[in-house]
């Protein structure tokens, strides 16, 4: 069975305000002096992996977040676990430095950005200007493995046009610099300024994946392969594909349901590269504009099929993702947890939509930090 990782970026906001506080450094000085709180697996789902990849807490670019990530693992109880592990090993630092964790996009409340001084950080800056220094973003990446990175391509070229969905059901960015973006994922858009980002053409080969790579550090525009932020690529680091479209997620059975459609579309893409199915005749163009509508609506609208290229409602596209699927969800033993979770996040609502709705019941911006703290913490239902 595939085994699946997952990296979150958080925020570190003030314990008080709630506005984003640049104590990443000292949060994760706090936290290197007590132990690792997951131990790598000793043997099941990651035995035949010698140095487990994942289980860290580490600086990201700006001073006001950190980024966490799990081992590899092939169940998806023990995944969440994990996921709520780390996160609370995070809170548990930041609390020493004077602040909360929130799992956000975006900051709900006005910040100004504080780069991590890291020489690959600054040469981004300089580079990139303003691009880098609003970069204050919260994503969920999701790692599933691959047997060799012909069939990551494989896999890469036949899930283009499910991506928006995971963005649709993960949206949790609806307001920048204290004000309502109108859109349920303004993280999907602050992503768009970077020369990479976004979706791909179908690449057919690891060949043709990895000349595009190096033609694209060779014009110069970008640093190093670390960044090809597609919305899904093949892992620089670990044999696996990294789907890298989800806006991090507050509570954590969330991000368990973003890992597990991902491993179901992994496999179902898979199954498909192996028996020469070809994948979906899908423009960049038109896979630009399917990201935009998920990230503008989320589950409130409607979102486009990706078969007939017309709008539906968000919910029977989801239904169609399940159902595209279903037997991979099956077979990996997903299919009750992802149909149960998906019910609860159409019955109570996405992160932006949580997030408006704390908002048009206080009246106050701290208010929804302060309720993602306690989701993020797992201290709300």
């Amino acid at each position: 069975m595939r085994t699946v990782g997952v990296e979150e970026e958080l925020l570190l906001v003030d314990a008080e305000t709630g506005r984003p506080r640049s104590v990443a450094a000292r949060t994760l000085r706090y936290a290197e002096e007590v132990a690792s709180p997951v131990e790598p697996p000793s043997g099941g789902a990651s035995a035949d992996v010698e140095e487990p990849p994942g289980g860290s807490l580490e600086h990201e670019l700006q001073q006001q977040q950190v980024e966490t990530d799990t081992i590899p693992h092939t169940d998806m109880v023990a995944l969440g676990d994990d996921v709520r592990a780390w996160r609370d090993h995070a809170i548990t630092a930041a609390r020493r430095a004077g602040a909360r964790v929130i799992a956000s996009g975006t900051s709900p409340l006005r910040v100004e950005a504080a780069i991590v001084g890291k020489p690959r950080y600054l040469q981004m800056v300089e580079r990139f200007g303003l691009t880098t220094t609003e970069q204050l973003t919260g994503a969920c990446h999701v790692h599933v493995s691959v047997e060799s990175d012909d069939e990551g391509v494989g896999v890469l070229d036949r899930i283009r046009g499910w991506l928006p969905v995971l963005l649709a059901l993960s949206a949790n960015s609806p307001f920048w610099q204290g004000e309502d973006t109108k859109y349920a994922s303004f993280r999907s858009q602050a992503m768009v300024r970077w020369p990479t980002a976004g979706p791909t053409e179908t690449f057919g080969s690891a060949e043709s994946y990895r000349e595009l790579v190096r033609s694209m550090i060779a014009s110069g525009a970008i640093l190093d392969e670390g960044m090809v932020y597609f919305d899904a690529r093949l892992s620089h680091h670990y044999p696996t594909v990294e789907i890298r479209v989800a806006d991090v997620c507050p509570d954590a059975a969330d991000t368990v349901l973003i890992a597990a459609l991902c491993r179901g579309l992994v496999d179902t893409a898979a199954a498909a590269w192996r028996a020469g199915e070809e994948p979906l005749p899908l423009s960049v163009s038109m896979l630009r504009l399917m990201s935009w509508q998920a990230g503008r609506f989320g589950i409130e609208g409607d979102l486009i099929d990706p078969e007939t290229l017309k709008p539906r409602a968000a919910r029977e596209i989801v239904a169609d993702l399940v159902d595209h699927i279903r037997a991979a969800l099956r077979e990996s033993g997903d299919e009750s947890l992802v149909d149960e979770q998906i019910e609860q996040i159409f019955a109570r609502g996405n992160g932006a939509m949580r997030q408006r709705a704390m908002l048009e019941k206080t009246g106050q911006l701290s208010d929804v930090v302060a309720d993602l703290a306690r989701r993020t913490a797992d201290l709300a239902g």
